[in-house]
């Protein structure tokens, strides 16, 4: 069958994550109408990539409240950040973004992590820093940035909680 000039393809689930990952690691604090504050001086965005064998889960959190939680093979939840309870358990994820900000380097490219390794990605004023651990061992309080890891876990906790069905 003959496809029309003016008809585009849709995009897969999993490009509409991809999408929406870049996004993510590309919009800027001053889009989200963001600035330094007392609380979050430096941090203005967190991504924690989690590696499964079926996908890679991404959370992703704004300091103006955006949240979501999306896999990269399409799917997710999106918009989670307007649920109270999904804000009320922003603030130590961010508090602890800050408090850990030595155990980062700055980068440039952002790759996914692999099976078992939880790959962070905090958009600061100054630009996008990086570290990554084992699941295992930042679940088990075994990484310096285990507080960072389990504060994102009640982020999750409150976005599916927070999501029907």
């Amino acid at each position: 069958m003959p496809k029309w000039p003016w008809s585009k393809p849709k995009a897969s689930p999993a490009d509409a994550a991809r999408a929406l990952r870049d996004q993510a690691l590309s919009i800027t604090a001053s889009d989200l109408g963001l600035a330094p504050t007392r609380e979050l001086p430096n941090v203005f965005g967190i991504l924690m990539e989690t590696a499964y064998p079926e996908a890679v889960a991404s959370l992703v959190a704004f300091a103006e409240g955006t949240t979501s939680l999306y896999f990269s093979s399409g799917g997710g939840i999106i918009g989670a950040g307007d649920h109270d309870t999904v804000r009320n358990a922003l603030p130590p994820f961010f508090e602890a973004a800050e408090r850990h900000l030595t155990s980062f380097a700055t980068t440039t490219s952002t790759p996914l992590p692999t099976v078992g390794r939880v790959r962070f990605y905090v958009r600061t004023h100054g630009g996008t820093l990086t570290a990554e651990a084992g699941e295992e061992e930042l679940g088990e309080m075994r990484h310096e940035l285990s507080p960072l890891f389990h504060a994102g876990h009640d982020v999750i906790t409150a976005v599916r909680e927070a999501s029907p069905g």
